[in-house]
């Protein structure tokens, strides 16, 4: 405490007599995170049906969508699509680069693209696994994340 020579004793600190609004800042934040969650939701619904539509165009085989929402940190959705050769998976991979890369989701990461017989298309949200027919038979990813079917459906 600080002596004054007019008052007496005075506080160093002063205290602050008006009461924090917590409880409404606290609110503020949930609702900004609500909001948050939301447009991720969307951002990630558009992204699937992208990813799904250009695999449609494609002609893309047997083609899987396995819902990872909550059953995953790794991502929020997983594709599993099959193409006839070598070139065919080359080319459904590059298209969909293309197309990613057009609706502003540029910053994927991609492997197998010299030899194409499993090309991994990371965006961050969707995994995209494209696969020529024996190699997906072999490795049987789908097997691996679909624990039980009701997770897993079949992309028309």
């Amino acid at each position: 405490m600080l002596r004054s020579p007019k008052r007496g004793f005075q506080r160093s600190n002063p205290l602050n007599t008006e009461s924090a609004p917590r409880a409404q800042e606290a609110s503020a934040r949930a609702a900004e995170a609500a909001r948050a969650d939301q447009h991720a939701s969307v951002r990630i619904a558009a992204l699937e049906d992208l990813i799904l539509a250009r695999l449609d165009d494609d002609k893309a085989q047997d083609v899987v969508f396995i819902d990872l929402k909550g059953k995953s940190a790794v991502a929020d959705g997983l594709v599993v699509a099959s193409g006839r050769s070598h070139r065919h998976v080359g080319a459904m991979a590059d298209h969909l680069l293309r197309a990613l890369k057009d609706e502003g989701y540029g910053r994927v990461r991609v492997e197998g693209m010299p030899h194409c017989d499993w090309v991994l298309i990371d965006t961050g949200d969707v995994i995209i696994h494209l696969f020529r027919p024996e190699v997906r038979q072999f490795y049987n990813i789908e097997k691996i994340w679909a624990v039980d079917s009701a997770h897993r459906t079949q992309a028309v």
